[in-house]
């Protein structure tokens, strides 16, 4: 088991960004002490401190998608340093406001939304990094350290912040906040990345990058199972995150460093659950593990509602704590799986999105319930509703992408055209002709409509394929593409994984050539591109 864990640490790069990683998240949990802690104080409603969780998590909603997309469109560690930096510089000037008593709820926030501004940018990028620096077969032990991190900090950050807060004020955590950042600056400077292979073709453009990546989310099975069982859980988890500093003051009549010592529970919890994870790997299944933590999830909102003891809420924290790492790890292997890398960082961000969209959502949703129906009532609600939505996601499968490989595949030759065509002209028509038996037309169908997600999810706006009613057995597919550029992107994109699925389509092809495949282009004034035969495979 240790060794299974602890395999990303045979790694240089990933121990020493891991170490900073950590440096900067225990920074970042004693500021989030700190902001939960000093909202009580300045405006104490469920709402207000629901809000300063919201703040946190909203920026990663918004920005997630851009995020992403500059993640695979640029260097992925010169987008990781820039935020470090400038979060670094926001941070020590809200130390300055603190120490003038400048502070009131709405600058507070308005510095908590900063913060998430800075991790919504750097989060896509950081999870798309490391799969380049870990072996895949150690991929899902990275992830789970990642998630340990995360978790460690939460152990040491919150007690440590809590402590520091009643001692020293909220001025020395901002402050140790900021210089913490600096230790991923420096982290960053020193990592001199491997180059990755270029391109050949145009960058794509923010926009319509953006657009891929969500189409991509849309039309890939793996990865949209992978997110709708995100959201049913974040939704539910979500309410006990963002009312922990009133379950510390209100329910166990606590002050910050009870709160931190909540925190701390929920983080020594997630360490435990990180160590336990590959064990019941071994035996239990990616969806049943993703049940029974959902479970835990529900037993801790419901500790917190009705345990009025301080062991009993440090019981339910170390449950949450548990029951979120074993979560949150399955969840992003599920989601690393089901993405080829022209597309991670999107993809990543599409899950962040889910997340902090789902987190933000519920943190205002449950802030409200409690303001309206007290606070024991909300975390009840919390946890029925993750028991109730068990047997409604069953159904949507994690790990799809698991044995899928998605290597670049280059099977597709290059058209063959009779005239130079820009990249911009578009849209796209390519259509391939089949001949089918009529003993396999069953399974010719079945695999046609798995090729159709394909097409869809690589950049086709529009698929079909159809029987010729005048010529028996003959079948003609269509997809129609942006523009030229999309439709060369779509060849340097196709996998190995797609390749099989092509091949096993081929293999039907009854005809005395490979399928007959034809571009056509929108024509224009000027262009007299006509559309020709190719023997290629698309």
């Amino acid at each position: 088991m240790v060794g299974s864990t602890f395999s990303p640490f045979k790694h240089r790069v990933f121990t020493v960004l891991w170490t900073a990683t950590l440096i900067s998240n225990i920074g970042t949990w004693m500021f989030n002490v700190t902001s939960g802690w000093v909202m009580t104080e300045l405006s104490p409603s469920p709402l207000m401190v629901s809000m300063v969780q919201a703040a946190t998590a909203l920026p990663i909603f918004l920005f997630a998608l851009p995020a992403g997309a500059l993640g695979d469109l640029f260097d992925r560690r010169k987008l990781l340093l820039w935020p470090q930096i400038l979060l670094a510089v926001a941070l020590f000037l809200f130390a300055g406001l603190l120490w003038k008593d400048g502070v009131n709820a709405w600058i507070l926030l308005l510095f908590t939304f900063i913060t998430g501004v800075g991790a919504a940018f750097a989060t896509p990028a950081w999870q798309a990094i490391i799969p380049r620096l870990v072996p895949r077969d150690t991929l899902g032990s990275a992830i789970t350290l990642n998630g340990v991190s995360i978790n460690i900090a939460r152990a040491i950050g919150p007690a440590l912040g809590g402590f520091i807060l009643a001692a020293a004020g909220a001025v020395a955590t901002v402050l140790l906040d900021a210089v913490s950042y600096l230790a991923v600056v420096a982290a960053l400077v020193w990592w001199h990345a491997t180059a990755t292979q270029a391109d050949t073709l145009p960058r794509e453009r923010l926009v319509g990058a953006m657009r891929a990546g969500v189409r991509f989310a849309l039309h890939s099975t793996p990865l949209r199972h992978t997110l709708l069982r995100a959201l049913a859980f974040f939704i539910c988890a979500s309410a006990y995150w963002a009312l922990l500093p009133l379950v510390a003051k209100e329910i166990l009549q606590g002050d910050p460093s009870l709160y931190g010592i909540l925190l701390t529970a929920l983080g020594v919890g997630a360490v435990a659950g990180a160590f336990l994870l590959p064990v019941v790997k071994k035996h239990v299944s990616a969806d049943k593990i993703l049940m029974l933590a959902t479970a835990g999830t529900a037993l801790c909102s419901l500790t917190f509602a009705h345990g009025e003891r301080t062991g009993i809420g440090i019981a339910a924290g170390l449950i949450g704590g548990m029951s979120w790492i074993i979560a949150v790890a399955s969840l992003n292997v599920s989601a690393q799986m089901a993405l080829p890398d022209w597309v991670r960082a999107r993809g990543l961000a599409i899950f962040q999105m889910v997340f902090f969209g789902a987190m933000t959502a519920g943190s205002l949703g449950w802030g409200q319930v409690a303001g309206i129906i007290g606070l024991p009532l909300a975390l009840t609600a919390s946890g029925l509703l993750a028991l109730f939505l068990i047997p409604v996601t069953v159904r949507f499968k994690l790990n799809l992408g698991e044995h899928h490989d998605y290597t670049p595949s280059s099977h597709w030759g290059e058209p063959a055209v009779s005239a130079f065509v820009s990249h911009d002209h578009g849209p796209v028509l390519v259509t391939l002709e089949y001949r089918i038996d009529d003993a396999d037309r069953d399974a010719f169908y079945l695999l046609m409509q798995e090729l159709g997600i394909i097409r869809r999810r690589d950049g086709a706006i529009q698929w079909g394929f159809f029987e010729d009613v005048e010529d028996h057995g003959r079948f003609i597919e269509i997809f129609t593409v942006e523009s030229w550029l999309v439709h060369l992107r779509q060849h340097a994109r196709v996998s190995a994984a797609d390749k099989i699925l092509q091949d096993k389509i081929i293999a039907l092809h009854r005809g005395a050539t490979p399928p007959r495949v034809t571009h056509a282009v929108t024509p224009s004034a000027g262009n007299h591109l006509q559309a020709i035969p190719t023997t290629h495979h698309d």
